[in-house]
C-alpha cells in the first residue's frame, strides 16, 4: 500500500509543481502589477508599500492554478471605514481593462483576471505585529513566518495537500466553501511534516484536533477550550489569540477526515483529479425525480446586489432560517442547499419527505406534576377552534390534537415570503429581492431552468447523486 501511495503522490507532485518557464511568467506578471499599483497609488496621492503575498510569495502555488495576491500596506492615518474604498480605487486603476470583481473579506478587495491569471489586490495597514487594525494586517507576517519555516521538500508536501483538498472539495476559506485556506495547509505540513502524515493524523480524529506549533498554550491546554469552540483548533503562530481554522465548517472537516481514511485504504489519483460532472440528460433527470418519491422544492429568485462573500453569507443565513420554518411547521427536511451563479439566478433547494402532510398533529402538554403549566395548557386549548381532539391525558401528561395551519410546504413558503420573509429570518438583501418576486417549483417543474443553465444542471445532478466523487473510488 505504501508503494501505491508513493506512486500516486509522485505522479501528482510532478503535475502540480510549476516548471521554470511558468515560474518566470508569474514572477514577471507579479512585478509588473506591483509597479502598476505603486504608480496608481502615487497618482491618487496615497502612500503604499506593495508586497506579493500568499502562495506565490511562499512558493506553494499549484501549476496551472496560480493566484497572485498583492497587498497594499497603507498608513494607519487612513480611517478604517475608508480603507476598502481607497484601495479599491487604486486596484481598479492598476488593472484597467481587465475583468474585475469586487470581493469582500473583512473589507472590500479586488479580484481581477490579468493575462489569464487571477490576481487579488488586498489592502491592509502597515502595523507592528500584534497591533492589528484589520484581519488582513496579519498576512505579511504569515508570509514571512512560512517562508522561514518551509524547506523545498515541505513545499512539495503543501502542494500535494492543497491539490488533494481541491479534489475532495474542502479547499477554500471563502464563505461559499467554508473550507481549508492555503495558510492552514502550510501550517498542517509544518506540524506533520508531510502530506501523508497529515492524512494519517486526521484519519485518526475522534473529537477535537488541537495544533499549537509555537507552544503558546503548553501546559495550559484547558484554556484553548474556553477561547475556541471549533472542532479544529490551529493556533496562529503570529497571533496566539486566533484560530486559523475558525472558517472551516464542520461539514468540510468531517469530509476531509472521511476522505483521508478512504485514500489511505485505497489510494487513487482521482482524489486529486475528480472526474468532471456530466449533467444527466433532461429526460433521464425527469425520471429520477419521479422515481425518487420525495418532494424537491426549488425557490428561485433573481440577482442580489452584493459581492460574492456577502451574497453567500446571506444565502446560508436565509437557508438556515427557512429550514427551521419548514421543520417547525411539521415537514421533514431530508437535505437542503442554496445555489447561485452569483450573477442572474439564486435558489434555495429543500428535499422533503413529502410536500403534503396531515391536517392534524399531536401536541404534547406538560406532565401532571407541573400543576401551573397544566392550568395554562388547559385554558389555552379547551374550547379552542383549532383543537380537534382533547385535551386528554396520555402517559401522565396532557395532550391535544390540533389542526395544522399549513399542510402544503409550497403554500407555507409562498405565504411566509410575501413580505420577503423578514419575519422568518431571511437576510435583508435577499428579503428585498423576494418582496419583488420569487418562484417556487416542485420536482420536474424545474426542468426549464435545468435545460437552460448548464452549471445548475451539473449542480442538481450532483445533488441528486448525493455522494462525494471520491467515494466512487471505494465502490
Amino acid at each position: 500500500m505504501q508503494e501505491k501511495i508513493g506512486k500516486v503522490c509522485a505522479t501528482v507532485l510532478k503535475e502540480v509543481t510549476p516548471d521554470n518557464r511558468e515560474r518566470a511568467r508569474i514572477e514577471a506578471l507579479a512585478k509588473k502589477l506591483e509597479k502598476k499599483i505603486v504608480s496608481a497609488s502615487k497618482e491618487l496621492g496615497v502612500e503604499v508599500d506593495v508586497r506579493v503575498e500568499g502562495s506565490v510569495a511562499k512558493d506553494t502555488w499549484l501549476s496551472e492554478e496560480p493566484d497572485i495576491d498583492i497587498f497594499m500596506r497603507v498608513s494607519t492615518i487612513i480611517p478604517r471605514k475608508s480603507l476598502g474604498d481607497v484601495c479599491l480605487e487604486i486596484a481598479r486603476k492598476a488593472t484597467e481593462g481587465s475583468k474585475q470583481i469586487e470581493r469582500f473579506a473583512e473589507h472590500p478587495y479586488l479580484e481581477a483576471m490579468v493575462d489569464a491569471t487571477r490576481v487579488n489586490i488586498v489592502p491592509c495597514y502597515k502595523v507592528k505585529r500584534g497591533e492589528w487594525l484589520s484581519a488582513t494586517d496579519r498576512t505579511p507576517f504569515h508570509t514571512d513566518y512560512v517562508k522561514k519555516q518551509l524547506d523545498e521538500q515541505m513545499k512539495g508536501e503543501v502542494r500535494l495537500l492543497k491539490k488533494y483538498m481541491k479534489g475532495t472539495s474542502v479547499y477554500g476559506a471563502e464563505i461559499k466553501v467554508g473550507g481549508f485556506s492555503g495558510y492552514l495547509c502550510e501550517l498542517l505540513i509544518l506540524q506533520y511534516k508531510s502530506f501523508l502524515n497529515t492524512l494519517k493524523a486526521f484519519a485518526q480524529h475522534k473529537k477535537r484536533i488541537v495544533i499549537d506549533i509555537k507552544g503558546y498554550y503548553e501546559g495550559r491546554e484547558n484554556e484553548l477550550g474556553l477561547l475556541f469552540k471549533e472542532p479544529l483548533i490551529i493556533v496562529d503562530p503570529v497571533d496566539k489569540g486566533r484560530n486559523v481554522a475558525s472558517a472551516v465548517q464542520p461539514q468540510k472537516l468531517y469530509t476531509f477526515i472521511a476522505a483521508a481514511r478512504a485514500f489511505l485504504k485505497n489510494p487513487n489519483i482521482k482524489y486529486f483529479y475528480p472526474p468532471e460532472t456530466v449533467a444527466s440528460p433532461a429526460e433521464e433527470l425527469k425520471q429520477k425525480l419521479e422515481k425518487r418519491g420525495a418532494a424537491i422544492i426549488f425557490l428561485t429568485f433573481e440577482k442580489v446586489d452584493a459581492v460574492p462573500d456577502i451574497l453567500w453569507g446571506q444565502l446560508y443565513k436565509s437557508q438556515r432560517s427557512l429550514h427551521k420554518l419548514i421543520q417547525l411547521s411539521g415537514f421533514k427536511v431530508l437535505r437542503d442547499l442554496p445555489y447561485s451563479d452569483e450573477e442572474n439566478i439564486n435558489m434555495f433547494i429543500f428535499e422533503l419527505e413529502q410536500r403534503f402532510i396531515s391536517q392534524v398533529k399531536k401536541h404534547l402538554g406538560p406532565p401532571l406534576e407541573k400543576e401551573h403549566g397544566c392550568e395554562k395548557f388547559l385554558q389555552k386549548h379547551t374550547g379552542n377552534p383549532n383543537t380537534v381532539s382533547g385535551p386528554y391525558i396520555e402517559d401522565g401528561r396532557w395532550v391535544v390534537e390540533l389542526r395544522r395551519k399549513y399542510t402544503d410546504a409550497v403554500v407555507l413558503l409562498k405565504e411566509k415570503l410575501k413580505d420577503g420573509g423578514i419575519n422568518a429570518g431571511v437576510a435583508e438583501k435577499i428579503s428585498k429581492i423576494l418582496r419583488k418576486e420569487f418562484k417556487v417549483f416542485v420536482n420536474d417543474e424545474i426542468m426549464d431552468v435545468y435545460k437552460k443553465n448548464t452549471e445548475f444542471a451539473k449542480f442538481l445532478t450532483e445533488f441528486l447523486l448525493g455522494k462525494p466523487k471520491w467515494l466512487e473510488n471505494e465502490v
